[in-house]
């Protein structure tokens, strides 16, 4: 700095310019020298999914998370613009929507309020955002979004199929050569197919997407995938074809009315928000059978396989025929298409006999098959055949999935999957002249294609393997858009599955596109009279009971809660009146009862799957179970009407579950013994869980829960499908992270580390581990690692984490965990650990969060940050953060 005297410069005018310039270069060089507080947005999404082609509305919701180097940094305001051109948008030149700087902290389903967007467009969006201090952040990346065949009228092709002398077991190819003149305008092919397609455009497959689209009633709807073909054109004379596959597009399933897979697609060029159709499916394409056939159709406990063989394929291509198709709902597939997620090298090959060979892959998994054969001889047949366990003496388990190769002599020595998957970790292959080579077999995972959203690891290597078993569980069951009971034996959307599963499996993934497909099915099954199947899609009739129906109240409610979505309760709402409706019409004297069997579903269950020496059946035991779920149901539908504004009906729902409450308890309380019904561990632990229990009762029922689980069921799990996601929600909100850490390390049957023992890689649909081992029965515990171990939870009232607790239940025996969850916000995680006798806590919070961390009472003092903090509270005490991260630490009590 340099230093001029003021008295010198007085009636200098040079000098006194000079002066200032000095003086503010030093405030210019100090300032510069001063950290930038930074805020950055990505992770841009448009309905909740990446960049998506062919939405289902005109007037999309736009989403995005924030970073900022500013702890308690908060969104105060944000700006989008949305060009039908990518260039103009890069100068930030908004032809379709400058929303201008709107004075908002949203961040998630932010409503799309330019000009009118027409169906089949693409459009490409980018935001930036103001936050509490005046920053701006820089512009976002561009992302992009196009809007779907949404009626119709947009449609001008027609649905094409090849028929062939094996009718439906066939996988035909249909082609159609056009001209295209290049020019760098964008083209999007919608593809709606009745069955499995792939896409191949001048000999290359598009895209990465496998067995697509995904599941739908075909009877009521069938979905549309949309692709940007943009950059596999070229120009000239271009090849279109589609490979098809009939799967779940079976004869005999509701709305199957051609003997064969089908498909409707139409090319179009899009430019300046106007549409140009270059190419449609009609009778002048031509087709032919392929490689493939389908082994089977399509049932219950036999889904076959495939066979290849070049012996099939008809070289010639002949006409296709234009297929007549009863009307339904085609609408735009809304979650993200399935792909091959991992691929598996097998650990060991065994030989079983002289032509027959064992392939361990290592761990269960769904999906594909690959091999390699070593020199066959023309016409020689392999049978490839799956299980997902062995039996006492080692032999594949029959469960009806095979594949077939058949060598042409010369060519390809490779079989892998096309139209169909499997459910196996074992692969027994015979009529092989010698063993096959452990670097030529490949498996492929394959499941819908979302996000990863959680990660937990704790001190005890016991716990983090029965976390694992859950989440790779999970993978193993989404495939098509959907969670399925098994996907080999069944392939069903079980609702009492999904409700047993719901929290834990949104709680570890992101899953809102998911569900939201799965429930479009739901609302899609419904019977005029408000009655649901136990599954949906409803291919076949099922076994259930109302915790199956209630899928249509329940998975709205908790995909709201855990990604902020309230047109997903808007949407079902109606339904989930009508369906309760239903469950009214069954109530005797005001408590349901059991409905009559029809031909789409059957069974009338409370529990399902409970271990041996449970007698799940009781009639008292099915009562009470499905009138607490009753009543649960009526609580969330008091939440969702006074979200949607329908206080009379929220008043309603109030009174309903209260009177519900007080039947159960009248009806089903046994006083002497402090009981409930059959006095199981559901029959007791429900009516915690749902206020049935009158709050001078709740120290004695909940003594006897305890009690019996210590000294009746030696602590272990004695509940099933049902009890398990009811006994860890209730265990959860009760802090017994003791009990529950107990139960959990218990050896033998039954149990999780009994499963693990037994070389458990998913877990079982029984706990003996009956028929099927890769299930959706015993997943509901897993959201106690992250809501009670790890110490996140929602805070009462908040939805998509937007103000979380911060309070890890540590049971003797865990000195340290970490978990991380993906919120629509962004990351949030929390590690703890036990150092010299205290607890260590380091919190992030993303920006668009409010956290509290719960320091329990008997505690004198904290710290946060290096800075001590004195406790004169003698409960628990509540320490507000906003964003950022944060160390915490207090003394252990």
């Amino acid at each position: 700095m340099i230093s001029i005297h003021l008295s010198n410069i007085r009636n200098n005018t040079f000098t006194m310019r000079l002066f200032i310039f000095l003086q503010l270069c030093s405030v210019l060089l100090i300032s510069g020298c001063e950290p930038k507080e930074q805020i950055v947005v990505d992770n841009l999404c448009c309905e909740n999914l990446v960049d998506p082609l062919g939405i289902d509305t005109t007037v999309p919701r736009f989403s995005w998370k924030i970073s900022s180097s500013r702890k308690g940094a908060e969104q105060k305001a944000f700006q989008i613009l949305v060009s039908d051109d990518l260039s103009k948008l890069k100068k930030n030149d908004a032809g379709l929507w400058d929303s201008g700087k709107i004075d908002l902290s949203a961040s998630i389903w932010v409503a799309y309020e330019g000009k009118p967007l027409k169906p089949g467009i693409a459009a490409y969006w980018k935001v930036r955002v103001w936050d509490d201090a005046g920053n701006v952040s820089p512009w976002s990346q561009v992302a992009e979004f196009s809007i779907g065949l949404l009626s119709k009228s947009d449609w001008h092709a027609s649905y094409v199929g090849f028929p062939s002398k094996a009718g439906d077991s066939e996988c035909p190819q249909l082609k159609k050569s056009f001209n295209f003149d290049k020019d760098g305008k964008k083209m999007l092919l919608h593809v709606n197919s009745l069955g499995y397609h792939e896409v191949y455009l001048n000999g290359e497959k598009v895209g990465e997407s496998v067995l697509s689209p995904a599941v739908s009633q075909f009877d009521k709807r069938s979905l549309v995938v949309t692709y940007d073909v943009s950059s596999s054109l070229k120009e000239g004379t271009n090849e279109l074809m589609f490979w098809l596959g009939s799967g779940w597009y079976s004869d005999g399933y509701p709305g199957v009315t051609n003997a064969g897979p089908v498909v409707k697609a139409q090319l179009e060029q899009i430019s300046d928000s106007k549409r140009e159709i270059v190419l449609v499916t009609d009778s002048t394409w031509v087709g032919r059978s392929s490689e493939y056939t389908r082994i089977g159709r399509w049932r219950s406990g036999r889904y076959g396989g495939e066979c290849f063989s070049s012996e099939n394929t008809t070289n010639a291509w002949l006409p296709v025929s234009e297929v007549s198709i009863p009307d339904h709902n085609v609408s735009p597939q809304m979650v993200e298409q399935n792909k091959i997620t991992e691929t598996i090298n097998p650990v060991e090959i065994k030989q079983l006999s002289e032509k027959a060979f064992l392939v361990d892959m290592g761990k269960n998994l769904t999906g594909w098959f690959e091999i390699s054969f070593p020199k066959l001889q023309k016409s020689q047949e392999i049978t490839l055949e799956y299980s997902d366990h062995l039996d006492e003496n080692g032999e594949i388990v029959n469960q009806k999935q095979v594949d077939k190769y058949v060598a042409s002599g010369e060519g390809q020595k490779m079989f892998k999957n096309k139209f169909n998957y499997h459910g196996f970790r074992y692969v027994r292959v015979s009529n092989l002249n010698q063993a096959p080579d452990i670097n030529s077999i490949k498996a492929h995972l394959i499941h819908s294609d979302f996000e990863l959203a959680s990660g937990f690891q704790c001190s005890d290597p016991e716990i983090n393997r029965i976390h694992d078993l859950l989440l790779y569980t999970l993978r193993c069951l989404s495939l098509g858009g959907y969670l399925v009971d098994c996907p080999h034996l069944e392939r069903l959307g079980y609702g009492g599955d999904g409700n047993a599963s719901t929290l834990t499996a949104q709680t570890m993934f992101g899953l809102h596109p998911l569900y939201c497909n799965w429930l479009q099915a739901w609302g899609d099954c419904m019977r005029p009279n408000g009655d649901l199947p136990h599954t949906a899609p409803s291919p076949i009739d099922a076994g259930g009971g109302p915790y199956w129906g209630g899928f249509i109240i329940n998975a709205p409610w908790n995909t709201y809660l855990n990604y902020g979505d309230v047109s997903v309760l808007e949407k079902y709402y109606p339904l989930m009146n009508k369906w309760l409706g239903f469950v009214e019409d069954n109530m005797v004297n005001g408590l349901l009862k059991k409905w009559e069997d029809t031909d789409y579903r059957g069974w009338y269950l409370g529990d399902w799957a409970s271990p041996e020496g449970v007698n799940q059946t009781a009639e008292a035991s099915v009562d009470v179970v499905n009138n607490c779920f009753i009543a649960v149901c009526y609580d969330q539908m008091q939440n969702i009407a006074k979200l949607l504004g329908e206080e009379v009906q929220a008043d309603l729902f109030a009174k309903k579950s209260k009177r519900l409450k007080n039947k159960i308890h009248q009806t089903f309380f046994e006083a002497s013994q402090n009981t409930y019904a059959t006095g199981s561990q559901i029959d007791l632990t429900y009516p915690l869980l749902a206020d049935v229990v009158p709050e001078d009762l709740i120290n004695s029922v909940t003594a006897s829960l305890v009690n019996s689980i210590k000294q009746k069921y030696n602590g272990h799990f004695a509940c099933g499908l049902v009890g398990i996601p009811v006994f860890t929600e209730w265990v959860t909100k009760s802090r017994k992270a003791d009990l529950m850490y107990s139960m959990l390390k218990k050896k033998g049957y039954p149990g999780y580390l009994h499963m693990i023992d037994k070389g458990a890689t998913t877990t079982w649909e029984h706990w003996s581990g009956e028929r099927s081992r890769i299930h959706n029965c015993y997943n509901g515990i897993g959201s106690w690692f992250y809501q009670a171990l790890g110490g996140i939870r929602q805070a009462d009232g908040s939805s998509a984490y937007q103000k979380v607790i911060i309070q890890p239940q540590i049971p003797e025996g865990i000195t340290w965990a970490k978990t991380w969850k993906e919120t629509p916000y962004g990351r949030l995680s929390v590690s703890w650990e036990f150092v010299k006798n205290k607890l260590e806590l380091e919190v992030e919070i993303p920006v668009g969060v409010d956290a509290e961390v719960i320091i329990p009472k008997g505690i004198g003092e904290y710290t946060l940050d290096g800075e001590r903090y004195d406790i004169t509270d003698s409960k628990d005490s509540v320490v507000a953060i906003g964003s950022g991260k944060y160390r915490i630490s207090y003394p252990a009590i």
